[in-house]
């Protein structure tokens, strides 16, 4: 049997969990990453906000069709208390994934932009040089 079906609301009803899960973590994933690139202090000044606004236009219009897009958990409880039933159901998918996906994409954007966290211990390719020395 295939696996349990979600969004019955959207025009996509054959999704599954699966492939629902996958999009709400690839696409929250994706908003983080334009975030942290767009507010980095290595980005020009005054463009955050265009690159934050097209980044998630384009993302809500890429996966509306597929899980009618939460991308922000906040987001989906609201409607989710007010239309009960199914909705209710199927919230936990809705704060798991872009919970992974903003995890996720914090991580690879610390190790892919060169950063270096002194409390996880994760570097990224910087330049060893231009960091500075620690005590030991």
């Amino acid at each position: 049997t295939s696996e349990a079906r979600i969004a019955p609301q959207s025009p996509f009803r054959h999704a599954t969990r699966l492939s629902c899960r996958s999009a709400e973590k690839a696409t929250t994933g994706r908003t983080r990453v334009i975030i942290l690139g767009a507010t980095d202090e290595r980005a020009p000044s005054g463009f955050a906000p265009i690159a934050i606004g097209l980044g998630l236009t384009l993302i809500h219009l890429i996966s509306i069709p597929v899980t009618n897009t939460s991308v922000n958990p906040a987001r989906s409880t609201g409607p989710a208390l007010f239309a009960g039933g199914w909705a209710l159901s199927q919230l936990w998918l809705f704060w798991v994934a872009p919970l992974a996906g903003g995890a996720c994409a914090g991580l690879a954007y610390r190790v892919l932009s060169g950063e270096r966290s002194k409390t996880a211990g994760i570097e990224g390719p910087a330049d060893k040089s231009a960091l500075p020395k620690t005590r030991g």
